[in-house]
């Protein structure tokens, strides 16, 4: 077995700021491969001696492609930014049309909408839920809007956006059925 202290492993080398291409360019082979004694994986581990690590992190090679990995993530990160930017503007910018139907309508509709999803009431509807399911209805009704949301891929800003569109959502329902508003903003509310 070998002491794990005099080698680093590829999510280490990362965080020393070495990228996947540099690993390959740089360092070539690991210098041990073998099986984690730790836990199953299909992968083997790779290791790289701490030594020859350090040592190419020394050369003018090393220094030149971290310059070159550090431009590429920052143009990347700049690309992130500017797609999450616009799409919290398209977000803010959308108007929100909110389906008008009268009272006994869209009562009609939650309870029909509810049953579609599977959920039975036992006996008569509790206090509330009503309105619960008259919200619950309107913002499905509205789902088409989250297409707003497709220029944003993985973790940037995608938590964020979806927080603002839910909220643009629940104050148009809000404002278009007063009586909704009390659960919009508990909605609204929950998400923070």
């Amino acid at each position: 077995m070998t002491d794990r202290t005099t080698y680093v492993t590829p999510a280490g080398l990362r965080g020393r700021g070495w990228s996947d291409a540099m690993v390959r360019d740089l360092l070539g082979a690991p210098d041990v491969q073998g099986r984690d004694p730790r836990r199953w994986s299909v992968a083997p581990v790779r290791l790289y001696r701490l030594e020859r690590v350090e040592a190419v992190e020394r050369t003018p090679e090393f220094a030149r492609c971290a310059a070159v990995a550090g431009r590429r993530s920052a143009a990347a990160r700049a690309g992130a930014e500017a797609r999450r930017q616009a799409v919290l503007a398209a977000i803010r910018a959308e108007p929100i049309r909110v389906p008008r139907l009268p009272a006994a309508e869209l009562e009609r509709r939650a309870v029909r909408h509810r049953h579609l999803l599977g959920a039975r009431s036992p006996g008569g509807v509790a206090a509330g839920a009503l309105v619960r399911w008259q919200v619950s209805f309107l913002r499905h009704a509205l789902s088409r809007y989250e297409t707003l949301l497709d220029g944003l891929y993985g973790a940037t800003g995608r938590a964020e956006a979806e927080r603002l569109l839910d909220r643009r959502l629940y104050e148009a329902i809000a404002a278009a059925y007063p009586a909704l508003a009390t659960e919009c903003g508990r909605r609204i509310g929950a998400e923070r």
